[in-house]
C-alpha cells in the first residue's frame, strides 16, 4: 500500500477499520509489553532534503537495524489534518506503537489530539515544549542544543569574513530560531566584537525562490558568510557559495554542495536519540517526556571543517569544541543587550545549556540587524 493510499485509507473509509472487521485495540502495540515495535516517522518534506527532513531520515536508518524493530516513514506532508491521517493510518493499518511526527507544526494541535484518541500509543515530537499536567502523558518532546554549533558555525564566520557582516536567512521568528541566530552572532564576536549579522525572515519552513532572494540581498548587503534555519539549506548553500560566500552548514552536512567554501556545520546526531528511544521502549522503560542533550550528550555535531578555515580559527574552534563538551560553556552570558537596547541578560548571569529560559527566547541580541515581527 502506497504512503498517499495509507493517509487516505481513513478519509476514504466511513468506518476505518471497522470496515475491515478489526478493531482499533488489536493494532496497537505498546512498546513496554512487548520487544517487537513497529515505529512511524513523519517528514514535512523530502527525506533527501539535505536538512531537517534528512537529518531525521538518517536518523530512523540507524534504528531500522536494531532488533525487532519494524521502520514505517511517510514524506511530505503539510502541517494540517493531513498528517492526524497519517499518524492514523500508521497506528491503525501498520501496527505503530510509537511515532515521531518531527516538523514544528505536527504538536499542537495534531499530535496531542492523536495521543488524546490513542492513549496505548507513545508520540515523541521534535522540538515541541512538554508541559506535564497539560499535555497527554504519551507524549513528550526531544531537541538538541543545536545553537552550541551554531556558536561554533559563528567563531569560523569572525575568523572568514573580511567585511565584518555575516548573513542568516531564517524561516520563522520562533524561540529555536532565533537561539540560533543570537548564538551564530556571539560565536563571530567572540572573535570580532564588531562583527554585525543581518537576518532576512521568509516566513516559511521551505521556499526556495524566498530563500534565493534572501540569500542574494544578504550578499548584496556585504553578507561573505551566510547560514541559515529553513528545512533545506541546499538552496541557501549553492547561492551564497555560487555567489563566493563562505557557508556554515545546519542540520545536516551539505559540504558535497561547495566544498571549497563550506567551512563547517551544525548538524543533527538524531541516529544516537533514536537509538536511545527504541532501546528504552523495547525493554519497557520510561521514554522521558522532555528529553534534551548538546554536543556532549551526542544529540548535536560538527561537520568537518573545510578549506577555507585558518589554522587560527581553527585551535579557537577545537579549544572551545572541547569546552563545550565539558558541560560548562555559557553561550548565553552578561552583560547582554537585545538589539532594541534592553537587557536581556545581566552582568553576572549566565544560562546553562538546559535553562529552559532559553526555549522561550523572543529577542536578537545586540549586533543582529533585523526584527523579530
Amino acid at each position: 500500500m502506497t504512503p498517499m493510499t495509507r493517509r487516505s485509507f481513513l478519509q476514504t473509509t466511513v468506518a476505518g477499520t471497522a470496515a475491515l472487521g478489526l478493531s482499533n485495540s488489536l493494532f496497537y502495540r505498546s512498546a513496554s509489553a512487548q520487544t517487537a515495535l513497529t515505529v512511524g516517522f513523519i517528514y514535512v518534506g523530502p527525506k533527501d532534503d539535505y536538512g531537517y527532513n534528512q537529518a531525521h531520515a538518517e536518523g530512523a536508518a540507524v534504528i531500522k537495524a536494531l532488533p525487532g524493530v519494524t521502520i514505517i516513514e511517510e514524506e511530505n506532508v503539510p502541517e494540517t489534518v493531513d498528517v492526524q491521517k497519517t499518524m492514523e493510518s500508521m497506528i491503525n493499518l501498520d501496527g505503530a506503537g510509537l511515532i515521531f511526527p518531527t516538523s514544528f507544526g505536527y504538536f499542537d494541535p495534531h499530535m496531542l489530539a492523536m495521543a488524546e484518541k490513542y492513549p496505548d500509543v507513545q508520540f515523541r515530537h521534535c522540538g515541541g515544549l512538554w508541559q506535564e499536567g497539560k499535555n497527554p502523558a504519551n507524549t513528550g518532546s526531544y531537541f538538541g542544543y543545536i545553537g552550541q554549533g551554531q556558536y561554533l558555525n559563528g567563531i569560523n564566520a569572525g575568523y572568514a569574513t573580511k567585511s565584518k557582516k555575516i548573513g542568516f536567512v531564517a524561516a520563522k521568528p520562533i524561540p529555536q530560531v532565533l537561539q540560533n541566530i543570537n548564538s551564530f552572532l556571539l560565536g563571530a564576536r567572540s572573535v570580532d566584537p564588531t562583527i554585525t549579522c543581518q537576518v532576512i525572515f521568509t516566513g516559511e519552513w521551505s521556499l526556495a525562490v524566498k530563500e534565493a532572494e534572501a540569500t542574494n540581498a544578504l550578499i548584496d548587503q556585504g553578507a561573505d558568510v551566510i547560514t541559515c534555519h529553513v528545512d533545506s539549506p541546499k538552496v541557501v548553500v549553492e547561492t551564497a557559495a555560487g555567489r563566493g560566500a563562505f557557508i556554515c552548514g545546519y542540520h545536516a552536512n551539505q559540504s558535497p554542495l561547495a566544498p571549497e567554501k563550506y567551512l563547517t556545520g551544525a548538524e543533527w546526531a538524531w541516529g544516537n536519540v533514536y537509538t536511545d528511544f527504541i532501546k528504552k521502549a523495547q525493554a519497557g522503560e520510561p521514554l522521558g517526556n522532555f528529553v534534551r542533550g548538546g554536543l556532549k550528550d551526542g544529540f548535536v555535531k560538527m561537520s568537518p571543517l573545510g578549506p577555507g578555515v585558518s589554522e587560527e580559527a581553527r585551535k579557537k574552534f577545537d579549544a572551545t569544541l572541547a569546552e563545550i563538551k565539558t558541560g560548562t560553556f555559557s553561550v548565553f552570558k552578561g552583560p547582554l543587550k537585545d538589539n532594541k537596547g534592553a537587557d536581556v541578560v545581566t552582568a553576572g548571569q549566565a544560562f546553562a545549556e538546559d535553562a529552559i529560559e532559553l526555549e522561550s527566547m523572543a529577542y536578537l541580541v545586540e549586533g543582529v540587524v533585523g526584527s523579530t515581527s
